[in-house]
Parts: C-alpha cells; sequence; structure tokens
C-alpha cells in the first residue's frame, strides 16, 4: 500500500470513527434539543439547537415529537440533562418529575416510545459540571480571585442561577480522572448578610417557613428582592414580573430595578462563596443562562467582595479563581461529555 493509499484510508477511517447523539437540557422554562458529533480525537461539537418553551408542549413527549418533525431522522442514542433528580432511573418504576415544570418521565418507556437505544440521565448541573470539565479555557471569562486557569487536580464548584439555583462540583486528580457530583446545594438555608437581606428574608418567610438561597438567587427572586427595595424607600409596589425587572435593570431605565440586580449579584456572590467553602474548592465556575447574562455586570458589582468576605476565610477565599463560563450550551455540551464519559466511547 503506497503513501497516498495510507492517507486515504485514514482520513476514511476518522469520517467513519465518529458517534452522534441526541443531547437535551430541560429546564424549568425551556427544552433544549441538538445533535451532537464526537469525533475521532475526542472532540464534541453540537448543530444548531433548537429551543422549546415548557409552557407551549403537555408533556415531554410531544416536545420530543416536535424536535423530531423538524430535524427528521435522529440518532439512536441520547443524553439528557433534567432540572430534577435522576436517581434510580435504571428502576422499571421510577417516574421522574421536574424541579420547576410540570412533566414527567418514565425511564423504562423511553427506548420504545422515543425510538433509542441507548440513553443516559443526568442532573441538570452535573451536565454542566461536565461542560466545566471539558470545555477550552476560551469558554471562561474571569470574574475574581487570582487570573490562573481552572486546576488540574481538586474541587471545583459549579453555581449558576436561573429558573432555579444549580449547585454541584467536580474533582480532578491531576491525570486526567474527573468525578462529577450533583447536589442540591441550592436549597441551603439563604443566611443573610446586612439589614437589606435581613428585610428580604423578612418578606420571603411570610411565604416560607424555610427560606432556601434559591429563593434569593435566582431568575424568579428578583421579583421580592425589587418589592423589598421599593418598600424600604416607602415606593408603592408595583406589580411586575421577573422578565420585567430582569429586563429594566439590564436595559437600564429603572434606578430599583439596577439596585435590585446588584442586590443580587451580592447574594450570588456570598453564596458562591459559601460553597466553595463547604465543597473544599479549589475554584468556583458560574454558570446557569442568568449566570451568562450578568457577565458583564457580575465583575463591577459587588459580587467579588462578597464572595471573600468570609471572617477568618477572607483571604483563603481571595486565593480562589473564579470563572464565569461562557459556552452558549453548557446543558448540551455537559450532557452529552456525560455520555462518552459514561459509556467509555471516547470517539
Amino acid at each position: 500500500m503506497n503513501v497516498t493509499d495510507q492517507i486515504e484510508n485514514k482520513a476514511a477511517s476518522g469520517r467513519d470513527n465518529t458517534t452522534e447523539i441526541v443531547t437535551l437540557d430541560i429546564g424549568g422554562t425551556h427544552a433544549r434539543f441538538a445533535i451532537a458529533t464526537c469525533s475521532g480525537d475526542g472532540n464534541i461539537s453540537l448543530d444548531d439547537p433548537i429551543t422549546l418553551n415548557t409552557d407551549d408542549h403537555a408533556s415531554f413527549q410531544t416536545a420530543w415529537e416536535d424536535y423530531r418533525a423538524r430535524k427528521g431522522k435522529l440518532p439512536p442514542r441520547l443524553a439528557m440533562a433534567i432540572a430534577g433528580s435522576v436517581d434510580d432511573a435504571e428502576d422499571p418504576d421510577t417516574v421522574i418529575r421536574f424541579t420547576n415544570n410540570p412533566w414527567i418521565i418514565r425511564p423504562s418507556t423511553m427506548p420504545e416510545m422515543l425510538g433509542v437505544d441507548h440513553y443516559i440521565l443526568v442532573n441538570d448541573f452535573e451536565a454542566v459540571a461536565h461542560a466545566v470539565a471539558r470545555a477550552p479555557a476560551e469558554d471562561f471569562l474571569h470574574l475574581t480571585g487570582p487570573a490562573e486557569p481552572l486546576p488540574e487536580s481538586g474541587t471545583i464548584s459549579v453555581i449558576g442561577p436561573g429558573t432555579g439555583l444549580g449547585v454541584a462540583h467536580l474533582w480532578r486528580d491531576g491525570t486526567g480522572f474527573t468525578h462529577v457530583q450533583a447536589t442540591e446545594g441550592g436549597h441551603v438555608d439563604f443566611s443573610p448578610l446586612d439589614t437589606v437581606e435581613d428585610a428580604i428574608l423578612a418578606r420571603l418567610r411570610k411565604r416560607h417557613t424555610r427560606v432556601s438561597a434559591e429563593r434569593v438567587v435566582s431568575g424568579p427572586a428578583i421579583v421580592d428582592i425589587y418589592a423589598t427595595l421599593a418598600a424600604m424607600e416607602g415606593r408603592a409596589i408595583r406589580e411586575q414580573d421577573d422578565v420585567a425587572i430582569w429586563k429594566a435593570g439590564m436595559d437600564g431605565p429603572d434606578s430599583l430595578a439596577i439596585a435590585a440586580i446588584d442586590r443580587f449579584c451580592l447574594s450570588l456572590g456570598a453564596v458562591a462563596g459559601d460553597t466553595a467553602l463547604a465543597q473544599g474548592a479549589s475554584a468556583v465556575v458560574i454558570a446557569g443562562g442568568l449566570g451568562y447574562r450578568l457577565r458583564d455586570h457580575l465583575p463591577r458589582s459587588g459580587f467579588a467582595e462578597r464572595f471573600r468576605a468570609k471572617g477568618r476565610f477572607a483571604s483563603l477565599m481571595a486565593a480562589l479563581p473564579v470563572k464565569l463560563i461562557t459556552h452558549p450550551q453548557p446543558g448540551l455540551f455537559g450532557a452529552a461529555a456525560a455520555y462518552f464519559q459514561h459509556t467509555g466511547d471516547q470517539r
């Protein structure tokens, strides 16, 4: 066989040595779908994602049928990141319920109903942590702490506000091995640090016996933050949903909405610091759709000061690099990465 034949055979082998899967990221508001391809060198790429509103579909099954109608024939392999617990997914009687939308999934029926021969289910922030583990350095924006790459060994905490507050962590051993752990860290108790947060807590406590961090550090939480600030200034509270308040604060016409976003960033910094302490982190990554939208706001807010404000451990916190993942689809990318790690198919 001459050199030309060898090159052509190698190229053909490279083309064949790829795996395609459907990757999904389903949260409280959106269901995102894409085709992920893992090439012969282990790189994962996504086609153009399709995003569906969960409110527009009666069930996961009808959303899947909508996506399939748009794409045509789909690969028979599936990786799904969901906002909910995936414990006991292999049990034929298991019913998975989402945290922030009314859909349910019965894993035992998925092969027949979806036409797949292999699938994995992972928690949504487990998927994001897999994305953090696999994403290149250029997919991270530095927020605070040492301006250095994420460490190759130790624990990295991953925190992300969206419809809820996702928390996970990953551990690296320095040789390339990574273990990802999903958690429900967004449901730890909220701890106010000043009189404004005391007032926010008092307002929330009228509706919730126990106030978790997610009640203050998530997209919908901006409504209560905004209303608390309005009450403190003696302003009439105008009924608005969270989307309107975020838009008013991001676009700048409403000074109270801007103040509410600043207050949100303070609380996010405090919770991120608490999470890093609890998990023994060597670095922290902020993720989530809302985290990405705040990428220009966080560096100039009080986020960094609150992250470090841990009393006797302030110097320890100052030594931790804190990044924001800027990959446009970390849930989809991470679900695919989880599939290839779990199945051992690294093509």
